[in-house]
């Protein structure tokens, strides 16, 4: 055998111990019991990644749909991230293009104005690990005000709209997002530079990237 199939037999073979080492990562995620106590449906992590992935997003929790089917953002806000993003749903499903890694992997429960906020076991526990096993991630895209705070740290702003109108200080590693969910729907009323200024720029960016 030459140098050069050498070579290349020893990349597939290395590929193949990453790709695998994601795959096992994320299924042991998915039995992931650290918070069960504190969840009134019980666990069921949601999440997605493979090791070529380019886009991560990170939202909040699943919510009673997503727990239902499995299926991360399977519900009306999931619809408006893909508009935002202007992709299909293949597109969004497609694991090599982006992850999907929730700041919270499981629903966490009623409170009295909406869903709980993510369990906080999650993110110091898994997020770093998997993070670890993306060498071809370009664009971190975070969602409200778990997400931004806890990746941005002090550099996040004083309430999320301050912080979603300066989104150009966090690129290009973080493009920052409010929740694309119904009930945000007065806060896009109030804030029509949102889908002016900053959606046109999130979809050249995901373009760019997924063109790459």
């Amino acid at each position: 055998m030459s140098v050069r199939a050498q070579s290349r037999t020893f990349a597939l073979s290395l590929l193949s111990i990453v790709e695998n080492l994601m795959k096992n990562l994320i299924s042991h995620i998915k039995q992931c019991t650290i918070c069960e106590e504190h969840l009134a449906l019980g666990p069921r992590p949601v999440l997605a990644a493979h090791k070529n992935s380019k886009i991560v997003i990170i939202g909040q929790a699943p919510g009673t749909k997503v727990h239902a089917s499995g299926i991360p953002w399977d519900d009306a806000s999931g619809r408006q991230l893909r508009k935002w993003l202007n992709v299909t749903d293949e597109e969004f499903y497609d694991v090599e293009k982006f992850a999907i890694i929730p700041m919270g992997f499981c629903y966490p429960g009623k409170g009295k104005s909406g869903d709980l906020p993510p369990r906080k076991e999650c993110a110091p526990q898994w997020h770093q690990e998997l993070f670890d096993k993306l060498p071809n991630l370009e664009l971190i895209i975070l969602i409200g005000m778990y997400a931004q705070n806890y990746y941005l740290k002090q550099a996040a702003k004083r309430t999320l709209t301050e912080t979603v109108d300066n989104y150009p200080e966090y690129l290009p590693k973080y493009f920052v997002l409010p929740h694309p969910s119904p009930r945000n729907r007065f806060w896009f009323t109030k804030n029509p530079w949102f889908n002016e200024e900053v959606i046109p720029e999130l979809k050249r960016r995901v373009g760019g990237i997924l063109k790459l």
